[in-house]
């Protein structure tokens, strides 16, 4: 089987401390709501959960299960988000880590890294349009978690 390693990280400035962003993050409902693609978010243990996704972007469209969890919480600072979804286009398995890093009083710097293994049919797209898509989630992410702490 193909399969294929992607590197993933990035930075976002929000205008919230990281008291709000650590508690969005980490609320399943905002979740749920904020993650692009994401269907339905069902708890199964403490930070993990049963993912239904579904994904359209150029040539990528699958439905995707799996699951999603939160690993090595450093409270308000950090923590792992681990990313494990099928699809009859391909699988993907994610490992990113996210850093909260106050910027000034009332922002925050969110940083992210990590590596994606892709296989089957993503893997074989390829990392120029994969990382376009990746680019193109975390942006959306990163929007809605803005449009999110502002309605708050």
């Amino acid at each position: 089987m193909i399969s294929h390693k992607m590197k993933i990280n990035g930075k976002y400035d929000i205008n919230a401390s990281s008291d709000v962003i650590w508690k969005m993050i980490l609320d399943p409902e905002v979740l749920e709501k904020i993650t692009p693609g994401i269907k339905s978010l069902e708890t199964t243990d403490t930070d993990t959960y049963k993912a239904v996704s579904e994904v359209k972007i150029g040539p990528v469209k699958g439905a995707f299960n799996g699951n999603l969890s939160i690993k090595d919480k450093k409270e308000k600072e950090s923590c792992l988000l681990v990313i494990d979804q099928k699809s009859k286009i391909g699988n993907v398995v994610a490992e990113i880590g996210i850093k909260l890093a106050p910027s000034e009083e009332t922002n925050t710097e969110i940083q992210y890294t990590g590596e994606a293994k892709l296989s089957g049919k993503l893997a074989v797209m390829g990392q120029r349009i994969m990382s376009g898509v990746v680019s193109t989630l975390s942006k959306q992410f990163f929007k809605a978690l803005e449009k999110e702490i502002e309605n708050k």
